[in-house]
């Protein structure tokens, strides 16, 4: 029997009916393939930021520079070295230095004394350099430079040269010395000055207690005026050293670093002392960058002067072996600047020695407490006596008395440091010394 033949339309219905699935998933999936595909699409094709670099380096595998196939080949030179004869090579300072080559036409190439301007490195700054006014003498002083320095320091001792070669003990010294009045900073901070005179405090009580404790064998002069350093005064008085002392910055005008240059080449030294412990401190910068200006040679650089230099060795006193701690406890080494033959030009101590000085001690080692007619305190400071255990310590007697010894010893040295070397000197007997 002939099966019954369904209209096209009920046919159309019910192929529509089974394709809703198909229809649905379709869709549904161009609509995933749209989606994803446009992510990948847009990520694909994104452009990276500048200086882009991999996570491991500043430039990916793919940037990497690669060197050439081959190096050129270089031909190193080849060099011989040979000794000269240095028979005849004298050992004087004051010769003219030679090079020598292997040459058969000899060349001698004649140098004058000059020193290498290189700039400096302080910390973390860099000095240029500038024009020596101090030259490096190495150990050697000629006739003339010594001729010079032995008739501004003769006055230091009694007899004058007559008297180097004697035991230390058995000589006896007189001598004044000043504080230095500079322009700018405060100059006078660890001394009392009235009606313009400087009438006590840290210079003072050094040299007279040095005087007391020697019985006058040191025999030392206090001034009650500052030292104006623009005068002339600094060439008439021939003092053995000036006290620099201050907390502050200062700077020293072109007449005072004249003058100090000249002082320092005719034998002087300059001794500072930080009012502030310790280093920089505003004073301990200016006093370094200025003392720079008078010995600028960069081949003499600040050093500190080693438990073997005579300060500790050729001393007074043999039993202070080392630096002498100061207020606070500070015992930063003695620093210096080094001038003629190889001597101290300038010493610089940082340990505020000038403030342990404002407390005078007596004949039996303690403090001296007197007083004058107005009731004032003579030897010691009476504001930093009452608060000598709140800002200010280590003020006790044996620690202050042994102050007083290594400021003896450090003036010892300033007094006698040239003789050995003018003696030494050839053909200068005593009359040219004189």
């Amino acid at each position: 029997m002939q099966a019954k033949r369904q209209p096209f339309s009920a046919l159309l219905i019910d192929f529509l009916s089974r394709a809703q699935s198909l229809t649905v998933s379709t869709l549904l999936h161009a609509l995933l393939i749209l989606l994803v595909g446009g992510t990948v699409l847009f990520k694909h094709y994104s452009e990276p930021p500048d200086f882009a670099a991999d996570p491991n380096g500043l430039v990916t595998e793919q940037t990497q520079i690669q060197p050439p196939q081959s190096q050129p080949q270089l031909t190193q030179p080849q060099y011989s070295q040979t000794t000269p004869n240095v028979a005849n090579v004298a050992t004087s300072p004051s010769n003219i230095a030679t090079i020598t080559t292997s040459n058969s036409a000899t060349t001698t190439f004649h140098m004058d004394s000059q020193v290498l301007l290189t700039p400096t490195v302080k910390g973390d700054r860099v000095q240029a350099p500038l024009t020596p006014k101090v030259t490096s003498m190495g150990n050697g002083l000629s006739k003339e430079i010594a001729k010079g320095i032995a008739n501004f320091t003769s006055g230091w001792a009694k007899g004058g040269t007559a008297s180097m070669g004697k035991p230390l003990k058995e000589r006896e010294f007189i001598f004044t010395a000043y504080l230095a009045k500079y322009q700018g900073g405060d100059w006078d901070s660890t001394v009392r000055i009235e009606d313009g005179k400087i009438w006590a405090g840290s210079l003072p009580n050094l040299l007279y207690i040095i005087t007391k404790l020697s019985k006058r064998k040191i025999h030392a002069e206090p001034q009650v005026e500052p030292l104006d350093l623009a005068s002339d005064d600094i060439f008439v008085k021939k003092p053995p050293f000036i006290w620099f002392t201050g907390h502050r910055d200062f700077k020293l005008t072109d007449k005072e670093v004249e003058n100090l240059g000249e002082y320092l080449r005719r034998g002087g030294c300059i001794w500072g002392d930080s009012s502030v412990p310790g280093q920089r401190s505003r004073f301990d910068i200016a006093f370094r960058r200025e003392m720079r200006r008078l010995v600028p040679d960069p081949n003499q650089p600040w050093r500190e002067l080693p438990p073997t230099h005579q300060i500790y060795t050729h001393a007074w006193y043999g039993e202070i072996k080392a630096v002498a701690p100061g207020i606070n406890f500070y015992d930063e080494p003695v620093y210096a600047l080094m001038g003629y033959g190889g001597e101290i030009a300038v010493l610089y101590t940082a340990n505020d020695y000038g403030d342990m000085w404002q407390f005078g001690i007596d004949e039996k080692g303690e403090v001296d407490l007197s007083r004058d007619e107005k009731k004032r305190l003579i030897a010691v400071n009476e504001e930093m006596w009452f608060r000598r255990n709140l800002y200010f310590r280590n003020i006790e007697p044996k620690a202050l008395f042994d102050t007083y010894k290594f400021g003896t010893n450090i003036i010892i040295h300033l007094l006698t440091r040239w003789e050995e070397k003018i003696r030494s000197v050839p053909q200068m007997d005593n009359a040219s010394m004189k």
